[in-house]
């Protein structure tokens, strides 16, 4: 393609550096050796564009350059084509790199070193992320078989059958044949001349026993309950029997059942209430049980009951970084969702975390915390608080939650808005002010600026990244 000045400018309006597009000033000469490393590196995360000659600073202006002028010797360093093409912009000599994505299960490396970025540096990357790109194109986890060769008698004795088409609600087929067809075209059985197959789908999703698969077995939930507020005494440590679809109801039962009790008074009566409401453990459960990383061996969702929280936690890191939890949303494991989606699990639209800070904020609660340790995404759900007893970081995130929520409904956070969520009256304003500019100040929200008024009093606010 031909590389106008038009589109340098419109490269130059982006308001950040993209991991498809990248600035270098490289007024008078750029490193060759590193340039083939920022090629290898931008190619290995899907492909881009590198431009020398504009600062990489807003407002970009183009400062032109005298750099790089051999692409022939750039073709045989790489192993690979990058297109260079010379823009003559208005105000300088543009080159413009035009670096093709690696090739599925296929990562580009320069001298041995599998390059990515990180930020301004160029770092090696990791094993985990090489095993993920070489292992491109091969069948995913939940595709390969967990059992082989299988009657129809066997695979309807091994899966919960009936459940399934509950769970769909349509009707039991009236003949065996009905029934395997279904689980066939759901590709969660196939056919050989052997005999049957369970995927590791089928089984995750459906086993009246999942010890019955031994490849999937260490994928059950594990429900751990604790006398307090940390792990010295364990009251109850258990281990799911069935499939995630078919088992659901009975872990969210199960769960509830062992929550701790908080009494409450409303309309001067006293009841009790679980320390945390049904419908966040719905969601959480959901969540950690789809967008697990199902590779990564000998672990699986767990749920920790403590007498003042509850923490539930899955294998693998986050796809969506934890701070966009609340408006993003990009599944792991497209098949798991839509099928969890089918059966009423779980609605696949981006509204679940929503559900679930808002409730905290309906009941007062503080906010959940949601964060990532080794391998592992944890989400935090504490019990009542009241709003003297959080401390300075709860505020600040549920401030920061409460904004994005509103964002998310097409809203701006105010004083007003924030005093509502945590139950206070007109006379902490000034609390609430303090705790808005203490979330400004660590770059989590900022004034709206479309904002009618510059009165503080009457100040909107959205997410810092909106």
């Amino acid at each position: 393609m031909t590389i106008t000045p038009e589109q340098i400018d419109i490269w130059r309006s982006a308001p950040s550096e993209t991991q498809h597009l990248e600035f270098k000033t490289a007024k008078t000469q750029y490193d060759n050796i590193k340039l083939y490393k920022y090629c290898v590196a931008i190619a290995n995360e899907g492909g881009g564009f590198l431009l020398l000659g504009i600062a990489d600073k807003l407002p970009r202006p183009v400062v032109g350059s005298g750099a790089f002028n051999n692409p022939v010797e750039m073709a045989s360093k790489l192993g690979f084509r990058v297109d260079i093409e010379e823009v003559q912009h208005p105000d300088g000599r543009v080159v413009v790199f035009s670096i093709p994505p690696r090739p599925k299960g296929t990562a580009y490396h320069y001298e041995g070193a599998y390059l990515m970025r990180a930020g301004e540096e160029l770092v090696p990357m990791s094993e985990d992320q090489l095993r993920k790109i070489f292992s491109e194109g091969r069948p995913s986890w939940l595709e390969n078989y967990s059992l082989r060769g299988l009657s129809a008698q066997d695979v309807v004795q091994l899966l919960d059958t009936q459940t399934f088409f509950d769970l769909l609600n349509l009707p039991y087929p009236t003949t065996q044949t009905g029934v395997i067809s279904r689980l066939v075209s759901e590709r969660l059985i196939e056919q050989f001349e052997s005999g049957f197959s369970i995927s590791n789908m089928g089984a995750i999703l459906l086993a009246k026993k999942l010890r019955e698969f031994p490849n999937v077995s260490r994928k059950a939930t594990r429900v751990v309950v604790y006398g307090g507020e940390s792990k010295m005494k364990t009251i109850s440590d258990i281990t799911g029997e069935k499939g995630y679809a078919v088992g659901f109801k009975g872990l969210v039962d199960y769960v509830m059942s062992q929550l701790p009790q908080n009494e409450v008074i409303e309309d001067a009566i006293r009841k009790e209430v679980k320390l945390v409401p049904e419908l966040v453990i719905r969601e959480l459960l959901a969540n950690a049980l789809i967008h697990q990383e199902m590779d990564i061996e000998g672990t699986s969702p767990v749920v920790e009951i403590y007498s003042n929280r509850v923490e539930i936690s899955n294998p693998g890191l986050p796809i969506v970084p934890v701070e966009r939890f609340i408006d993003g949303y990009q599944s792991r494991n497209e098949r798991l969702a839509d099928l969890m989606r089918r059966f009423g699990i779980c609605e696949e639209k981006s509204s679940g975390i929503d559900r679930v800070v808002e409730s905290a904020e309906l009941l007062q609660l503080p906010a959940p915390d949601f964060f990532v340790e080794y391998k592992r995404t944890v989400v935090v759900i504490y019990g009542p608080r009241s709003f003297r007893e959080m401390s300075g970081s709860d505020r600040i995130r549920a401030c920061y939650q409460h904004c994005v929520l509103q964002w998310v409904l097409r809203k701006q956070m105010t004083n007003q808005s924030l005093r509502d969520r945590f139950g206070v009256s007109e006379s902490s304003g000034n609390t609430i002010s303090q705790i808005i500019t203490a979330s400004v100040e660590q770059g989590l929200i900022k004034n709206d600026p479309n904002a009618p008024s510059d009165s503080r009093r009457y100040a909107r606010y959205i997410p810092a990244w909106a």
